[in-house]
């Protein structure tokens, strides 16, 4: 909903953009530009502008090879700017979701092996992000919300 932040957030939202694709790996630099463009409002900085991209990569990634395994269906990207100097993204799909999200948070677990995965998707986030949180429901999908500073906007408001 237009004016609601996404994420765990009582921030005033200053502007909220929402994305729709189809779950197919083309569709990862695609959603990593919208959403890099969209944060340029905030002026980040170029080291702040990759740890967003980055993040985004990882977690629309999860969402096609993990949620979907090889099937399509629709991953969802929204993005709020917040008072305070803050870019709230969250990416959710509708596919498989997590039996055990503790577990698949811990660096080198991947539930798929046979695709030599690193397993680090999650453990990527963290680190570029300041906030990360994972909600997933068996046959129902997940959404990972995550939540980023961005200084430089912090410094103006």
């Amino acid at each position: 909903m237009p004016g609601t932040p996404v994420g765990n957030t009582s921030a005033k939202v200053k502007n909220h953009m929402r994305l729709s694709f189809d779950s197919r790996s083309e569709n990862e630099s695609f959603a990593r530009v919208v959403v890099s463009a969209f944060m340029a409002q905030l002026s980040p900085t170029i080291e702040e502008l990759n740890d967003v991209k980055t993040a985004v990569s990882e977690a629309v990634t999860n969402a096609i090879v993990h949620g979907y395994r090889g099937a399509f269906g629709d991953v969802e990207v929204e993005a709020s700017l917040t008072s305070g100097g803050y870019i709230v993204i969250e990416v959710s799909d509708a596919g498989c979701g997590i039996a055990d999200v503790e577990q698949a948070m811990t660096p080198f677990y991947t539930s798929q092996p046979e695709m030599e995965r690193a397993g680090m998707g999650f453990a990527v986030m963290k680190t570029f992000m300041d906030d990360l949180q994972v909600e997933s429901h068996v046959g129902e999908g997940t959404r990972v919300t995550m939540r980023k500073l961005i200084n430089h906007a912090a410094d103006n408001q």
